[in-house]
């Protein structure tokens, strides 16, 4: 119950972002500096740390190709149906012609993060438009006490902690690795 109520602390703080990010730049070093991605200019960047190639955009967003932006409202789901925008992602051809989306394990999620900043705590030169929310891993959490939870990145600050399945955090997809 305490995990939980971890959660919920951390849903009320991300809810509004009144300031914008802020980041520690003088003092922290970059843990995803730009340099390291490379941006396909089709919605797609690879990160040459990990090898992954992540969605630009969240999911309910869509990639603007004049700006190299992502337009629109990110979209929270629950956990299933964060797993099942995989699918739709990779259907009828699949997104910058893969068809291999996924969504991204606790530790590929927490591979994005930057350290320096919070409010997002994300490169938004990199992920342009990502909301200060809690993102879903397809992780679940292995506690035989805890049965409908699976772990997500709050990134407001950036920290990790476990999601009831039914609620609604916000996707990203990755294609590569495991």
């Amino acid at each position: 119950m305490k995990k939980f109520t971890l959660i919920v602390v951390l849903s009320l703080l991300s809810v509004v972002n009144l300031y914008g990010q802020t980041c520690q730049t003088a003092s922290i070093t970059a843990s995803t500096p730009t340099s390291r991605f490379t941006d396909n200019g089709d919605g797609t960047l690879v990160d040459s740390v990990t090898g992954l190639m992540w969605k630009k955009c969240s999911e309910g967003q869509s990639y603007n190709t004049a700006t190299s932006g992502c337009d629109g409202t990110d979209v929270t789901y629950s956990w299933q149906e964060a797993l099942q925008r995989a699918s739709a992602a990779n259907s009828g051809g699949g997104f910058a012609g893969h068809t291999d989306w996924r969504l991204p394990d606790i530790k590929e999620l927490n591979s994005i993060v930057e350290r320096q900043c919070i409010n997002p705590a994300i490169n938004l030169d990199i992920f342009p438009a990502t909301s200060s929310w809690q993102f879903w891993s397809a992780s679940p959490y292995a506690d035989a006490s805890v049965t409908d939870g699976a772990w997500l990145i709050s990134f407001d600050d950036g920290h990790y902690g476990i999601g009831n399945k039914s609620n609604g955090p916000v996707a990203r997809l990755v294609r590569g690795g495991q």
